[in-house]
């Protein structure tokens, strides 16, 4: 990119990143064939687009470049891939709204880890944001009680959980770069839903919505997004990072007509409210400094 100031090259990166994985709820829920197939095809397909990038940008130092995130890039690869199958589970079983809102929490949740296994300290207002966080998805959860949604609501939860252990896996390894462990957990995951896949035969419309998906929206999205802290702080990408749960669900009712409930929209308000404080008051705090 041509824009000489760092700071304002990753803000555009990384708001690239984030908007062009928006859709991503929406193609899962357009895509008709079972949830394992879809799985399946969805963890190849990234890994194959990643893996060949790296060929093309490496060369022969691409076994060195995939070595260098050891063990740790290993875990953060596992870590993504149940990531990866709870988030598409959870789409299928609740709404597009339920799941990247309980998502959106990650960050948080990341916070805590960190400081279970990294040992850094948390701030107050951080742990006044788990609290006032675990209140909204409480709310969703009781708005999801009866209605058949509840399991898909878990899942997200459970997506959030792994996600924010993926991102301390990263941030324990922050000096090298880990886009290895994004294609291992597509790899993962395609090793995962292969043998409970109904069937891989699929039409060509899921066929052609997959590989937008997986060879040209994902690896392109996650690619901008890896750069982006590069750049830019880590509040900043968490920030920049709630557009994806505020126009996932637009997008998803904008084609396919899901209103979320009452519950979801008063849980979403609360959680991205607060996340936005919390990130602003963090910016705030690390720029006076």
């Amino acid at each position: 990119m041509r824009i000489a100031n760092p700071h304002l090259r990753g803000l555009v990166i990384t708001t690239a990143g984030v908007l062009v994985i928006t859709p991503d709820s929406l193609l899962v829920r357009l895509i008709e064939t079972d949830v394992w197939s879809l799985l399946f095809y969805r963890g190849l397909f990234v890994a194959l687009a990643l893996a060949a990038f790296f060929a093309i940008r490496y060369g022969r130092e691409m076994p060195s470049f995939i070595r260098a995130v050891g063990r740790v890039g290993i875990l953060a690869g596992c870590l993504s891939a149940v990531n990866n199958i709870l988030f598409v589970l959870s789409l299928t079983l609740t709404t597009a709204a339920n799941t990247l809102v309980i998502i959106s929490a990650a960050p948080l949740f990341a916070a805590v880890f960190s400081r279970v296994v990294l040992k850094e300290a948390i701030a107050p207002l951080t742990w006044l944001a788990v609290l006032v966080v675990f209140i909204g998805i409480s709310a969703i959860f009781f708005g999801s009680i009866g209605g058949g949604s509840l399991i898909g609501d878990l899942c997200a939860i459970g997506a959030a959980c792994f996600f924010a252990g993926h991102l301390t896996a990263l941030r324990y390894k922050k000096g090298t770069n880990m886009m290895p462990a994004v294609a291992l957990a597509g790899f993962l995951t395609a090793v995962v839903a292969f043998p409970l896949a109904a069937s891989l035969s699929i039409n060509s419309r899921d066929l052609a919505l997959l590989a937008l998906m997986g060879f040209v929206m994902l690896p392109v999205a996650l690619g901008l997004i890896a750069l982006g802290p590069r750049l830019i702080s880590a509040p900043e990408v968490g920030l920049l990072a709630l557009v994806e749960a505020i126009l996932g669900p637009y997008w998803v009712w904008l084609v396919v007509n899901e209103v979320p409930a009452v519950q979801t929209v008063l849980g979403g308000i609360l959680i991205l409210g607060t996340l936005l404080v919390h990130t602003a008051y963090i910016l705030r705090r690390k720029t006076v400094r």
